[in-house]
């Protein structure tokens, strides 16, 4: 990962290899990893604090594999207030109804 400038620009920092090997080496998943580093960044630039377990996995059909998590940003607690919501009252999608 030494040459990852994708993630570079998606996080807007190129410190968090080291914090990457940390966190690998106690077994964390790199998306889990991804997705608390993109909310500490979000954090830093004045949004609320949003943890892991209030955002959505999301894996993939064939192979049940990881592939991003949704979570919502912003400075109003009532953001928070409608995300817990639909999480409480949504169901996981497995497919569409016309697959």
């Amino acid at each position: 990962m030494e040459d990852a400038s994708k993630v570079d620009d998606f996080l807007g920092s190129s410190t968090w290899r080291e914090r990457w090997r940390s966190a690998e080496a106690s077994s964390v998943s790199f998306p889990k990893f991804l997705a608390e580093e993109f909310a500490s960044s979000m954090h830093s630039l004045g949004y609320m604090r949003t943890p892991i377990d209030k955002m959505k996995l999301v894996r993939s059909d064939e192979k049940n594999l990881p592939l991003y998590y949704i979570a919502p940003f912003s400075r109003n607690q009532l953001a928070y207030k409608f995300w817990d919501a639909a999480l409480e009252y949504g169901t996981n999608q497995t497919k569409f109804s016309w697959d």
